[in-house]
């Protein structure tokens, strides 16, 4: 026998029905949406522009920060990117300097000024004014402008511009800066002459000083900050308001960077970089500092200026402020050009370098730490919007200077402006809030939904209207199903009552799930479009509701607790989520009643509760009263609408008489019953004035009932006069001197006089019943 060899049938791959979405993401260097594709397979390479460190962290940087960790986490969390995420604290800066030489001056000045003498007076005098001269004039109308010898006699006028909306934006316009330098000049104006009013005790000094703190600091910084050159100084004030912005960003639940770099930590890297840029042919040296060549490296074969916002190019202001307020730029060759590394002035810190005593430009801080990390290529780099010319623009340029590359970066990710009611929000206006302060009204969760709501590239309007409309509205629909779903798992047995619970409905959900996750994946490759990827959870979320409505008896609690784990798990993954991940849902915000310190305090209130119910059943059951049957039912309602709310317990009455048990933080239901209490109440009180209001009505009309019909014409219900015959009805048949009247007289007076016996009969019917 010859064996016959066995084979496999054919087989044939299947054909693809729906496409895989490819993730785009808005690239700022195309200013399109390109396809992701990470330089080495799923490991991505991000450099994040980080804070400067020397204030309160505000709510820009909660746009920027949150924004990018929700994209940091769609990329790893969803996509399953292995990410390194690298951040710097720029912990050296202009306005570093400014503010910690400042502080410093302003507290030592402070802390030996113990008396309120003419000269301190005549020192805050003069410091005012220099700051109104100098600041405030810049946003001055010409009419108004003061000089030394006119301004106490223009002050009234400039002061009245405060309140003056129409005249106050001409000045913004000529300075943006106008109202909070008009501000300091009003308060140092204020105390100054509080001050001229004799009290010299050290409340006066300090009143003085706190309120005058911003023209008098500025001024003794010109005057003295030659003096201020302990390096411990600067780096305090960093470090303190480093320490500030990360607890901000845990409250915020921002994942900390895998990598994190200080600037004041790469110095002798940055010197080194820099010196290579020179060697390259890309930079010069002036006067102890080091400018890059804008026009060189422009000019050169393999090379591009200004990637981002080529535009922006010659746009003074900008360039400016990428320099820094202590910058001095003589010496440069062109107006693009920028400093790599600056010569340090007196009362500022420096370091040792081969052209002298200098410290780093704000640019190079970021293309040395992230080459550091990095090498000669990133994936993605990320930041606000407002960087991107001039700092990224010349972080790129130094960064391919330095390693001949065409191109350092491959993806620029820019998150958009925050405006705040509609305007634009400006630190350096003082306009700003801070992350505490924000976080006093609303919780991290609900200011990530806030975000999540709008696309991370587009201009985010944040109001209190957003926060209680919309977000407020995503994030109880969100809640209630969880809750819900919640409650169904708790009643539901996992017994089989011999019935497999899958017909057209349940597979209509399957379908819907099914859909919804193809759906949100398409939408996260589209840019990470969270605004829809949300709606897509909401459209879910509602879908489900309305199947547990209809199916009751029959609800698939498994198909149910599928869509509910889904929708939890995105919503966790987008960092809305909190407590355990095995925990259906998103988990709740966290409120002093979820805590118990041990199991006696926890269980004594439900059972104090429990304990009440029985013994009012118990006593009416034993009383035997005809209406104990009645009076139980108020108790079990009681129960349910006053008892249980403290607690967090909500019982949903059920068609089949059992109820569904949901637990809820307690705040929401003391809420909930509140409102509806206050509801019903307004209902009642409305429906009091109703029945007042007709009342009155009728007591009204009773009143127009006491005259007979018969009476009704003649004086003195009519002047007398009026009229001279009258029927046996007591009708007018005779004006007053003696006309006949008009049948359309008679005819009215006639429906008149019927109307009245009606009132009359009723009048006299009520009088009766008393």
């Amino acid at each position: 026998m010859v064996a016959m060899s066995v084979q496999h049938p054919p087989w044939h791959p299947p054909t693809r029905q729906v496409e895989e979405p490819v993730l785009k993401m808005y690239n700022s260097l195309t200013k399109t949406k390109t396809e992701f594709i990470p330089k080495n397979g799923h490991l991505v390479k991000w450099y994040n522009c980080g804070p400067t460190v020397y204030d309160a962290s505000h709510m820009g940087h909660a746009r920027n920060y949150v924004t990018q960790d929700i994209l940091r986490r769609i990329l790893s969390d969803y996509f399953g990117y292995d990410i390194h995420f690298v951040m710097n604290i720029t912990d050296i800066d202009d306005k570093i300097i400014l503010r910690a030489r400042q502080n410093h001056l302003f507290e030592s000045f402070r802390n030996h000024t113990t008396s309120l003498t003419p000269e301190l007076v005549a020192k805050v005098q003069d410091a005012w004014q220099s700051h109104v001269l100098d600041k405030v004039s810049k946003g001055l109308p010409e009419s108004i402008k003061p000089t030394t010898e006119n301004l106490h006699a223009v002050w009234p006028q400039i002061e009245a511009l405060r309140d003056d909306k129409v005249q106050k934006a001409g000045c913004l316009k000529r300075d943006e800066k106008f109202e909070m330098n008009l501000g300091s000049a009003i308060r140092t104006a204020s105390a100054l002459s509080a001050a001229r009013q004799g009290q010299t005790d050290k409340e006066s000094v300090l009143t003085l000083l706190n309120e005058s703190r911003d023209i008098i600091a500025a001024s003794l910084d010109k005057e003295l900050k030659h003096m201020v050159s302990d390096p411990s100084i600067f780096r305090g004030l960093a470090a303190f308001w480093e320490d500030q912005f990360f607890q901000d960003m845990d409250r915020l639940r921002v994942r900390r960077p895998d990598t994190l770099t200080r600037v004041t930590e790469y110095v002798p890297e940055i010197v080194e970089f820099v010196k290579r840029v020179m060697k390259n042919g890309y930079a010069y040296e002036h006067e102890g500092s080091v400018y890059f060549d804008t026009v060189v490296f422009d000019s050169s074969e393999n090379h591009t200026y200004a990637k981002l916002e080529p535009w922006s190019k010659g746009n003074r202001e900008l360039l400016a402020e990428g320099e820094g307020a202590l910058s001095i730029t003589a010496g440069k060759r062109s107006i693009s050009d920028f400093a790599l590394w600056k010569a340090s002035k007196a009362g500022e810190p420096s370091w040792p370098s081969p052209w002298g005593s200098g410290r780093p430009g704000w640019h190079i801080e970021c293309s040395v730490m992230a080459s550091a990390i990095f090498g000669d290529n990133i994936d993605i780099h990320s930041g606000g919007i407002d960087l991107a010319f001039p700092h990224h623009d010349n972080e790129m340029a130094q960064s391919e200077a330095y390693h001949e590359c065409s191109a350092w970066v491959n993806y620029f990710i820019h998150t958009g402006h925050l405006h705040i009611e509609g305007l634009k929000m400006s630190k350096s206006l003082k306009n700003f809030i801070t992350i505490d302060d924000i976080l006093q009204k609303f919780t991290p969760r609900q200011l990530r939904l806030a975000f999540l709501t709008q696309l991370w590239n587009a201009k985010v309007d944040f109001s209190d209207s957003l926060m209680t409309g919309e977000v407020k509205t995503i994030e109880t629909t969100f809640n209630n199903f969880f809750v819900t779903v919640k409650a169904l798992l708790l009643a539901n047995e996992g017994k089989s009552d011999g019935y497999h619970h899958y017909e057209d409905p349940e597979r209509d959900v399957l379908n819907a799930i099914n859909e919804s996750k193809l759906a949100f994946r398409a939408a996260l490759c589209d840019s990470f479009n969270t605004p829809e990827a949300l709606r897509i959870l909401r459209d879910l979320v509602s879908r489900t509701n309305v199947y547990i409505s209809t199916r009751t008896k029959s609800i698939n609690i498994a198909l149910v607790e599928q869509s509910a784990r889904w929708i939890g798990n995105m919503l966790r993954m987008f960092g809305l989520g909190e407590g355990e991940k095995l925990e259906l849902g998103w988990g709740q915000e966290t409120t002093s009643d979820a805590n118990a310190a041990n199991w006696e305090e926890f269980l004594l209130p439900y059972l104090r509760t429990l304990s009440s119910f029985r013994d009012g059943v118990r006593q009416l059951a034993i009383a035997k009263r005809d209406d104990s049957l009645k009076e139980i039912l108020k108790l079990c309602d009681r129960l349910r609408d006053e008892d249980l709310v403290p607690l967090g317990v909500a019982l949903d009455d059920q068609e089949d008489g059992k109820a569904l048990v949901k637990l809820v933080p307690a705040s929401e239901l003391i809420r909930a019953r509140d409102e509806k209490r206050q509801k019903l109440e307004a209902q009642a009180a409305r429906k009091a004035e109703l029945k007042r209001a007709a009342e009155e009505q009728r007591l009204v009309k009773l009143a127009r009932g006491r005259t007979p019909p018969e009476e009704l014409f003649k004086p003195p219900n009519v002047p007398e006069g009026t009229y001279s015959q009258w029927n046996e009805q007591g009708i007018p048949v005779a004006d007053g001197e003696g006309g006949k009247l008009s049948k359309s007289q008679e005819k009215k007076m006639s429906k008149q006089w019927t109307e009245q016996k009606k009132l009359h009969e009723e009048y006299i019917a009520s009088q009766q019943q008393q």
